[in-house]
């Protein structure tokens, strides 16, 4: 059976560039903080893929610190917003503005924050669009940080980051504007100077690079300021905010794949927005609910199933081969209807019959009939909720 592969925000294949860069640096096995030959070399692999990374992200000439590798995406977003929340210089505003459907690193951070005394003010994105009314309301001298995901995980929602971080700098010119641009990254223009953005998070494995790999970018100013501090306390790795032997070889692979994406990225993103369209033209002939945001990303489509749950339909289409997802993978186990599809206008049972299909590049028109004829196949055959 051919297996069609459609939960790409989830994560998606090592592309070859990065298997490449990683077979290449498994050799260079020495610690890159050590000051001898070999340690020298597994150095240079470091500052080659620092500098991949921070092209793909418009920074050609990064300084010292200014692109932290981390564990994973979620680590890089804690340090953003643990580091800065905890860094001296923030004593002089306590709101932080946020959505009300960000991936859990950010939420739960958020969470931990606000026992600590903080303020956080959630803007509503119904339909998957983002109240910039309440946005302007809250840009006050009292804010603080804003963190926002530039694309929504689950429905592909893409929200105007860069009208919402020159607000909050007008009205309170130290704020600082954090971007978690971890499944917008290599799908939509997304610069950090662009946008405005004194931080952002990568993640290596939603653009086929290795998983366990993050980055933080940095605005020099906030280095300058310092303003950000390590949560952690090591041996002083990454410019000293995130202590800990760097992955090397995952940190070559995160690399290669952020170059090869870059090079490639507006066909790539043109082909996986028709892909999309094909799908969602199709769709509009079923009982099938496309939840379609006025702006999205062209690789992540949301629906809505007529009374079949979720992980029925799921496990119909994974027995025809066809992977997709319910919803956020962090978040597959959990026993409560997903935060971000009620935010964006769902109840709690369409929710809950709701599937999230995520394209790359190498998917195909194909993979898309495919997956609308199984569609239409298990609308036929499974059994409806009854109401």
């Amino acid at each position: 059976m051919r297996e069609i592969y459609l939960d790409n925000s989830a994560t998606t294949a090592l592309s070859e560039a990065a298997k490449t860069a990683m077979l290449t640096a498994m050799e260079q096995y020495a610690n890159p903080s050590s000051l001898h030959a070999a340690g020298g070399r597994a150095a240079a692999l470091l500052r080659t893929a620092r500098a991949q990374v921070g092209a793909a992200l418009g920074e050609r000439h990064l300084k010292d610190g200014q692109l932290i590798f981390t564990g994973s995406g979620t680590e890089a977003t804690a340090l953003a917003l643990l580091g800065t929340a905890h860094a001296k210089a923030r004593r002089t505003a306590a709101t932080i503005l946020t959505t009300d459907s960000e991936h859990p690193s950010v939420e739960k951070n958020l969470q931990t924050l606000e026992k600590e005394g903080f303020t956080v003010v959630r803007v509503p994105t119904k339909g998957g669009a983002l109240d910039m009314d309440t946005v302007r309301a809250h840009c006050t001298r009292d804010l603080f940080l804003v963190t926002m995901m530039l694309v929504n995980n689950e429905t592909g929602a893409h929200y105007p980051l860069r009208e919402v971080f020159a607000a909050a700098h007008a009205a309170s010119p130290d704020c600082i504007c954090h971007c978690d641009a971890v499944q917008g990254f290599l799908k939509v223009p997304c610069t950090p100077r662009a946008l405005g953005a004194d931080f952002m998070t990568v993640s290596a494995h939603k653009v086929h690079g290795p998983k366990g790999v993050g980055a933080l970018f940095v605005i020099e100013q906030i280095l300058k300021r310092r303003a950000l501090v390590p949560v952690f306390g090591g041996g002083g790795q990454e410019y000293g905010l995130r202590s800990g032997t760097e992955n090397t070889v995952g940190i070559a692979g995160f690399g290669a794949a952020a170059a090869e994406g870059a090079a490639h990225m507006a066909a790539d993103t043109a082909h996986m927005r028709a892909l999309r369209d094909r799908l969602i033209a199709a769709l509009a002939a079923t009982p099938v609910r496309a939840n379609d945001p006025a702006v999205s990303a062209p690789h992540i489509c949301n629906v809505t199933l007529p009374d079949i749950k979720s992980e029925t339909m799921l496990h119909f289409l994974a027995g025809k081969g066809i992977m997709v997802s319910s919803g956020s993978a962090c978040s597959a186990h959990a026993k409560h209807p997903s935060a971000a599809l009620l935010a964006f206008g769902l109840t709690a049972a369409e929710a809950d019959c709701s599937l999230r299909i995520s394209l790359c590049a190498q998917n195909t028109a194909a993979d898309i009939d495919a997956l609308v004829a199984a569609l239409h196949e298990g609308l036929d055959t499974l059994v409806r909720i009854r109401r």
